[in-house]
């Protein structure tokens, strides 16, 4: 912002002599009455282009462009992290009260496998909403065809096969939600899952799966792979901001933490050592329900079994 300047010294002091001289007493005459109305006059001009003077230079408004600015700074928000959804996860964000927390949870949308944040648009997409039926599903289709048929909602695939028309329709769709309702991106829906109980993760998969490595397509992050009990979980679906670069969990990315995770370290020797036979039984505990977080609360897709 453009700094106020400097106010003369002699605005100021001509001011206050000229308000001195035009104060009456009771002992004045009528003509020096009249004199001191005239030069009311000009002090009122003065004053004019003394307050002109203040809002040309910013001083007059400053302490209101002072609140604006804090306001603004305190409106800002942390970037978005972008992650990557399950069909499941996505399932959860409908605008409706969570079973868990009692709370009413945001209202998710994806289109062709964006995922908004259509939290603003409530009172369309949330409970008791024309779109009410969209809500944590994916409607690219849906949007695409302006169809509230079932069977188009959640599937991603369908939106590869639309008309021209449809084609068209959603794309507006997209741009509106993007450029002119600028509801957040929040990332990529991926469906269905890779991996699964059945697949076979080698350890150097599990390595250079850290976050580190390039994005495939249809993904909004790079997968996060962390291991325990054998069992290999992608972290970027919703994790990223805990196990991505820079992040407060980034050594376990890429690694067998069970070990590490059971006796709640960080130590590079309990990193490396995967051996769980000697953890004690409340250790044990530790381990299971962070496993019970991964599968249950956090919901992250089982991306295959660790070989040995």
């Amino acid at each position: 912002m453009i700094s106020a300047a400097p106010l003369p010294l002699s605005i100021f002091t001509v001011l206050l002599l000229a308000l001195r001289s035009v104060l009456g007493s009771e002992d004045d005459s009528v003509e020096e009455t009249e004199t001191k109305a005239s030069q009311w006059n000009y002090l009122i001009i003065m004053a004019t282009v003394f307050i002109g003077y203040l809002t040309v230079n910013g001083m007059l408004l400053y302490p209101f462009k002072i609140a604006a600015q804090e306001q603004e700074e305190e409106e800002e928000e942390d970037p978005i992290v972008l992650r990557n959804f399950t069909l499941e996860q996505l399932h959860k964000f409908h605008g409706r009260e969570d079973e868990n927390t009692g709370q009413e949870t945001p209202v998710y949308l994806s289109l062709e496998g964006t995922v908004f944040d259509v939290s603003n648009g409530r009172d369309f997409y949330g409970p008791g909403g024309p779109y009410e039926a969209f809500a944590g599903h994916e409607v690219g289709a849906s949007l695409g065809k302006m169809s509230f048929d079932s069977s188009f909602i959640d599937d991603l695939g369908a939106c590869s096969s639309l008309n021209f028309g449809e084609r068209e329709e959603l794309e507006n769709w997209i741009v509106k939600f993007r450029d002119y309702r600028h509801y957040p991106i929040l990332g990529q829906l991926v469906h269905p899952a890779p991996g699964g109980n059945d697949a076979i993760v080698s350890a150097e998969e599990l390595r250079t799966a850290d976050g580190t490595q390039g994005c495939p397509e249809g993904y909004a992050t790079p997968p996060i792979y962390v291991a325990m009990s054998n069992r290999v979980y992608d972290v970027s679906f919703g994790g990223v901001e805990f196990y991505g670069v820079g992040r407060g969990y980034e050594k376990f990315a890429g690694r067998d933490v069970s070990r590490a995770l059971a006796k709640m370290s960080f130590d590079p020797s309990d990193l490396e050592n995967t051996d769980t036979s000697d953890l004690s039984e409340s250790q044990i505990k530790v381990l299971n329900d962070w496993i019970k977080t991964f599968e249950e609360k956090k919901g992250y897709p089982c991306a295959g079994v660790l070989k040995k």
